[in-house]
């Protein structure tokens, strides 16, 4: 309060005097001296006064988590564009680059993201990962829970299937094979679960199949994981319109293989 970090749902400052009044909404802007440097910053692909689409790189959480505030991408498009509304309508893990979908308008906000509940978008991945042995599935059915030694890891596990990826795999070089990614269903870590269980582990994967640097440990900026949300597509709930978003990144081959 001192520093004029709590405020009101007016942008008011307040301090330990001000009145107390019922249903007051509360606002503390968390501060975050030493926030992880970011390798690139997002990019806005289209914006109009529905929606904001943006490229997200690598490394970057979509909200403010753990050590990201001020370097979220959330908070980095509001300080960009000045919309102090804008609500992401989807999630992508901190690792993985590309699109992210944001709602401009919050009465608009339920009926974009009931489209992600009743799986209703058409969203495609891009992963190098290792080629592998046996012939790639068209399709990989799994359950997918938390797994029970690691709360940051998910694991397939007997049972009925909770999870759905259709796949085809690309060129290959080195061992390595671009792969291309349609999840039907949204489980934690899903690409990088189905594909570490088909023994093509995806470059650059700190968790899958081993840990190499748990939550909060330094991220190995030039080895990022190979994972792109390279396509988004579905029917505007508000508007009507198909809407059909591309990224503007690309994956790399990596300079060494994968484990």
């Amino acid at each position: 309060m001192a520093s004029g970090e709590v405020l009101s749902a007016e942008g008011h400052q307040l301090s330990p005097e001000t009145p107390f009044r019922s249903g007051m909404r509360v606002y503390y802007w968390r501060a975050q001296p030493d926030e992880p440097a970011s390798a690139e910053p997002a990019r806005i692909v289209f914006q109009d006064e529905h929606l904001l689409v943006a490229d997200k790189p690598h490394f970057m959480p979509v909200t403010p988590s753990g050590a990201y505030v001020q370097r979220s991408l959330l908070v980095q498009l509001k300080r960009l564009t000045g919309i102090d509304t804008l609500s992401p309508i989807h999630r992508i893990d901190r690792e993985t680059a590309g699109l992210v979908v944001f709602c401009r308008r919050p009465q608009d906000r339920d009926a974009y993201q009931s489209l992600f509940r009743r799986r209703e978008v058409d969203k495609r991945y891009e992963a190098i990962a290792a080629s592998g042995v046996a012939p790639l599935p068209a399709v990989r059915r799994t359950r997918i829970e938390e797994d029970p030694a690691a709360f940051f890891r998910m694991r397939e596990i007997e049972g009925e299937p909770n999870s759905e990826t259709w796949m085809s795999a690309g060129t290959s070089r080195r061992g390595l094979t671009r792969y291309a990614l349609e999840p039907v269903s949204g489980r934690r870590h899903q690409l990088r679960v189905h594909l570490w269980g088909l023994g093509r582990p995806i470059c650059g994967d700190s968790f899958y199949p081993v840990v190499l640097r748990g939550p909060g440990e330094p991220d190995d900026l030039q080895h990022p994981l190979q994972l792109l949300a390279a396509e988004v597509a579905f029917s505007d709930p508000i508007t009507g319109q198909p809407r059909r978003f591309t990224t503007s990144s690309s994956l790399s081959w990596p300079d060494r293989n994968c484990r």
